[in-house]
């Protein structure tokens, strides 16, 4: 046999031997995570025992405290990181009830960082928004509030979703509804126009003139689902209270019966707290200073349990750094779980870690973040880098048929300028994916509302997640090969026309709420 040839069945006998460990590894992954999953436990631990995770709060430092202890028990290395500082605010009982004309407890709740009650609560009076003619008129108007528990939102008049309408309703109905609805809308913001004020701005006028409390809605258009976000008082609490009670108590306003409620709104002001990122490593053999991070952030808001957002993304990650862990200990390249603090206010822990780590962003092989819901990942874009698609595809390609089949990918994709952590990576050049999944009626039922809760996970969905993003992960760190970071020339925007161009890194807010 000449060197050639033997050269040529040499180089053949390595790619069948590194093609079937590849085989190996990736059927282990997908049958440990069919019969050894942790997913519900870990849900069960984070979601019903931690529970939400406001930044700020102690339940926040619980899930940092708890996520470390979760990795040490897998043998992984993990510590919180701090980035900067928050607002400190513990979340306490809230009961509301209808007193006057009768007696009715209602569904209501404090907005994050509301000012608490005394403990026996408020009693008071509810009244609607002062009517005005303008600015100097509402002014003169505010003396009606002083004491009085003032309903800041505008009344929805049917509870039921469009797509229940459509469903049930003749067309002619359906239409009339839709108009009556436009119609109202147009109204309120006619009326808050007349204000002079934005929310943040009214709530803190009305709190000036004297008013005990302020009630809103924030209807997410679905059965029973209100978006639940932040208090902008300083001294009076600030509740949200679900559709059909508001309806209830504006209707008594509105036709003279003169409700009171006796709101119950307990809470603690922490003053300045520490705000963390948790980090868990398993270190790289051959290339240790290149890293794949697994990328989902930890906080979420506090009207559920923030279960789909990002419960789901973060057990998801646990789950494939576990996994990892006992199947692929010794990788060729660092991977790095990223669990982000205060995303939910704008991207706060993965712009820290960006900006304070330039050493790992600069040598990220690739990031996979996921971060929109319960369901089965749906979509892949490849953020503008121009050879996204060889390396992905590459990667992709050991990914059972029946998921990746689902998936629907664009190359080379345009960059996303926020929306979730893998955007902090991706202006900072590091090619940053988002793992996107199926609704499942995210946007109307959980994102950021009341319902976020355990039940609303699917965890066949949930487990499939684990798979792609285990797979990937180690395929990402096999690869020969280093990721290209170029850049795509970008489009014109279809909505300014203008050629559009690459997001700019931006730093985190490093000290929130207290100013």
């Amino acid at each position: 046999m000449n060197n050639k040839l033997l050269a040529v069945l040499c180089a053949f006998l390595v790619s069948v031997t590194i093609s079937a460990q590849e085989d190996r590894v990736v059927e282990n992954i997908i049958n440990e995570v069919n019969e050894n999953s942790d997913l519900e436990q870990l849900a069960h631990e984070l979601m019903d025992v931690v529970g939400p995770r406001l930044v700020g709060t102690p339940q926040m430092e619980n899930a940092h405290d708890w996520a470390v202890k979760k990795y040490e028990s897998w043998g992984i290395s993990a510590e919180n990181q701090q980035w900067g500082t928050w607002k400190g605010w513990e979340r306490g009982v809230t009961h509301v009830d209808l007193i006057e004309p009768r007696v009715q407890s209602l569904q209501a709740r404090q907005l994050a960082w509301s000012p608490s009650t005394k403990r026996k609560g408020v009693t008071a009076e509810v009244v609607l928004l002062p009517e005005a003619s303008d600015s100097l008129d509402f002014v003169k108007n505010l003396t009606s509030v002083k004491g009085k528990i003032v309903l800041a939102s505008m009344y929805q008049p049917t509870g039921r979703p469009d797509e229940n309408w459509e469903e049930w309703a003749t067309e002619e109905s359906f239409q009339k509804m839709k108009d009556q609805r436009e119609e109202q809308e147009q109204a309120w913001r006619e009326k808050m126009e007349k204000t002079g004020h934005n929310n943040k701005s009214l709530h803190l006028a009305l709190e000036k003139a004297g008013a005990a409390a302020i009630v809103t809605l924030y209807w997410s258009r679905g059965f029973g689902a209100n978006k639940v976000f932040g208090a902008y008082t300083q001294n009076i609490p600030t509740i949200d209270m679900n559709l059909e009670d508001y309806g209830l108590v504006y209707r008594l306003a509105e036709y003279g019966d003169k409700p009171e409620l006796r709101i119950v709104a307990e809470s603690e002001d922490m003053g300045e707290v520490p705000a963390f990122n948790t980090i868990a490593r398993i270190e790289g053999t051959e290339k240790p200073e290149e890293y794949i991070i697994l990328s989902a952030h930890f906080d979420s808001w506090d009207g559920g349990t923030g279960a789909t957002d990002n419960g789901t993304g973060t057990v998801v990650m646990m789950e494939t750094m576990k996994i990892l862990k006992k199947l692929y200990p010794n990788p060729k390249r660092t991977i790095i779980a990223g669990h982000w603090g205060s995303e939910e206010q704008g991207l706060n822990g993965s712009r820290a870690f960006v900006k304070d780590n330039p050493e790992i962003v600069e040598n990220v092989q690739a990031l996979f973040n996921q971060d929109n819901g319960t369901g089965r990942v749906a979509r892949i874009n490849g953020q503008g880098f121009l050879h996204a698609y060889d390396y992905l595809g590459r990667w992709m390609e050991a990914v059972p048929d029946e998921i990746k089949y689902d998936i629907e990918t664009t190359f080379p994709g345009t960059p996303s300028g926020g929306g979730s952590d893998h955007s902090s990576f991706v202006a900072a050049g590091a090619p940053g994916f988002m793992l996107s999944s199926l609704s499942w009626n995210y946007w109307n039922y959980t994102w950021h509302t009341n319902l976020d809760t355990y039940d609303k996970i699917v965890f066949d969905d949930v487990r499939r997640n684990v798979i792609l993003t285990a797979i990937l992960t180690y395929m990402a760190s096999e690869d020969p090969e280093t990721t290209s970071r170029e850049k795509r020339v970008l489009p014109v925007s279809r909505r300014t026309g203008e050629q559009m161009t690459w997001p700019e890194p931006k730093d985190a807010t490093r000290r929130g709420g207290l100013d």
